[in-house]
């Protein structure tokens, strides 16, 4: 059992920083939430790590009003930005002679390393509008096929009829074509806007001869089995029209072994495109596959070419589908985590900075999404890409705590030797680990999905019940909620590749409700878009959290299975009698100094926290003289 209501508090939201100008010297602004009954402080200091050393500033007892928290006193101070990415922590003397680190890691007693310290940046932040989507991944072989769809047959694929079931393994996985294409999705934008979702996510739409298309044969047009350049326009001017963004899927690790930049440099060491690959022969018959497959020949970022016709400049790749006609609103891309990196080489650093300054430049306000499977910490600081896929902080952990007991699946590529059992508390220390180091900016974009076109489906390992639970927090903690096309209608799938299955329409997409639902709430509540995180508890079967904002809070409760929760009345003394929004049997009462919460199976609520709303300014005017 873990609670967390009686610790100091402080994150990157506006209730807790403020940054007062721009770049390396604008002040910053932070503030501590000290809980009555945690001790007295004596004394506070922001420890702000300048040049690589150690500088100390005070904090001194803040304003909070005892209408706005009476559960807490505040401590506040600022400090001059030293570099563009800041670290720092606070330390707290208490009046009994103790003393206490608070970091983005937690509370401890033991001074921490750096690397769990809070960062703030000068960088340019995320548009404004990304912190409001739900977003929904489509396959678009597998969404749905339009009237109009192309009846041609690709040599290299296997002609399916649409009810076929995917094949999960073996060489017939990637040949497996269904058809859809991009006046599917088209057509069926009513779905979508019934289901809430506001930011659509194509994975590749590039020529290619596969059916995932992640092995791209051109990055200059869209495949004609999809629609081609055409349909895309159609489709994301339909998806505009109804306030919907669209973003595409880029291969910036490898192409395929189809791509006309290899093809031109395959046997061909003086061509222009030679020094695109990496080759293990003078020759260029010989070269390096990603993960060795000969499919999909790995990049060579050396490249200046490769570098000026496919991330910089005007007419380069990344740019040219941000612009008229097309006007895609940004970019996802595949296997960000291993872009330039090969043995010695690393350009990975490179390729994200110049991708994300292509885009600020030729299409200011787009927004940059990137695929990395584990510890993305070291490849996200605000600079180059936006915000990661969450699959350790968030995707794993939650998969571990959910599961039904009976269903003992290993899944994402880890080799153990059973499913890892989690409880709620594991899935909160995990959430903390994996995002403690990421600026407020980054973990506020992160996308959040409990399943995606590369794992089995959750539907496998969990019922609905369950599968609302952890769209619940999808929707609620910091970051983009993330719907994988079928998600709504319960689909089942062993593995990535089995997940992929073409959509039933003529089944009732029997989750569709309480999606929409969800989406509805976090359209309405900048708490959840853009407010803080703060837990309140976390034990074998259930947790909960706030999210905070000038604007209001929200009080969200999350349960495994039949179990009680207890929190003290000052935790939410002005809460909602109504849930705003819940699946499942789960209510509170009033006993004595407690508020005690009750679940009846698997449960997920959202509570209106009303004494959490102040007009007490997030950013003060006034700051002390620390800076």
């Amino acid at each position: 059992m873990n609670r967390y209501y009686d610790r100091p508090h402080h994150d990157g939201s506006s209730l807790y920083t403020s940054t007062l100008g721009r770049g390396v010297g604008a002040t910053q602004f932070v503030r501590v939430r000290v809980p009555q009954g945690f001790g007295v402080p004596r004394s506070m200091f922001v420890r702000v790590v300048c040049d690589a050393e150690p500088c100390f500033f005070p904090l001194l007892p803040g304003a909070a009003s005892p209408d706005w928290d009476t559960a807490a006193e505040w401590w506040e101070g600022n400090f001059a930005l030293p570099n563009p990415i800041t670290k720092y922590r606070f330390l707290i003397n208490l009046e009994d002679g103790s003393t206490r680190w608070l970091s983005a890691d937690g509370l401890e007693s033991l001074e921490p390393r750096d690397s769990s310290d809070f960062r703030t940046t000068s960088f340019l932040p995320p548009p404004s509008w990304a912190h409001q989507q739900v977003m929904y991944q489509i396959f678009p072989d597998r969404f749905a096929r339009s009237s109009g769809a192309s009846r041609d047959i690709p040599d290299w694929a296997e002609p399916a009829e649409w009810q076929d079931a995917p094949v999960a393994e073996g060489p017939s996985t990637s040949r497996q074509f269904f058809g859809g294409d991009l006046d599917g999705i088209t057509e069926r934008l009513d779905h979508l806007e019934r289901l809430g979702v506001t930011l659509l996510y194509l994975t590749p739409f590039f020529p290619a001869q596969s059916n995932h298309r992640y092995d791209a044969s051109s990055f200059d047009r869209v495949d004609p089995l999809l629609g081609g350049d055409e349909a895309l326009v159609r489709l994301v001017e339909a998806a505009h029209a109804r306030g919907m963004r669209v973003i595409g899927d880029l291969t910036t690790n490898h192409t395929g072994d189809g791509h006309e930049w290899f093809r031109a440099a395959f046997g061909k060491p003086s061509a222009e495109e030679a020094d695109f690959y990496y080759w293990n022969d003078t020759d260029h018959t010989d070269y390096v596959g990603w993960y060795n497959l000969p499919s999909l020949p790995k990049l060579n970022w050396d490249s200046r070419e490769l570098r000026r016709r496919f991330i910089e400049g005007d007419d380069c790749v990344v740019a040219k589908w941000l612009l008229p006609p097309f006007n895609l609103d940004g970019w996802r891309v595949d296997v960000a985590n291993m872009s330039g990196r090969l043995g010695t080489d690393d350009f990975n650093r490179t390729i994200q900075q110049t991708v994300r300054a292509t885009m600020d430049r030729v299409a200011p306000g787009r927004v940059l999404f990137a695929e990395s499977t584990n510890d993305a910490t070291a490849d996200f600081d605000g600079e180059g890409w936006h915000a990661p896929m969450s699959y350790p902080s968030f995707t794993r952990p939650v998969w571990n705590w959910l599961r039904r007991p009976t269903v003992n699946r290993r899944d994402f590529g880890i080799p153990y030797e059973s499913a890892p059992a989690y409880s709620a508390a594991d899935v909160v220390e995990s959430y903390r680990r994996f995002t403690a180091p990421y600026p407020w900016s980054v973990k506020l974009l992160a996308m959040n999905a409990i399943d995606t076109h590369d794992t089995a489906r959750f539907a496998e390992a969990a019922d609905d019940e369950r599968q609302l639970v952890a769209a619940g927090l999808s929707y609620t903690l910091p970051g983009t909620p993330v719907v994988f096309a079928g998600d709504e209608f319960g689909l089942r799938g062993p593995n990535g590749e089995g997940s992929r299955t073409p959509l039933p329409w003529e089944a009732h997409p029997r989750l569709l409700a309480a999606y929409n639902e969800l989406g509805r709430l976090r359209r309405a509540s900048v708490a959840l878009q853009t407010g803080g995180l703060r837990w309140l508890y976390a034990d074998s079967e259930c947790l909960a959290f706030v999210r905070e904002s000038d604007e209001g809070a929200e009080l969200v409760m999350a349960f495994r299975s039949s179990s009680e929760l207890a929190l003290p009345l000052n935790v939410a003394a002005a809460l909602e009698d109504a849930p705003a929004l819940r699946f499942g049997s789960i209510a509170f009462r009033r006993e004595g100094a407690q508020l005690l919460w009750e679940a009846d199976g698997p449960a997920f609520g959202v509570w209106t926290v009303r004494s959490l709303i102040t007009a007490h300014a997030s950013a003060p005017e006034r700051v002390n003289a620390n800076a």
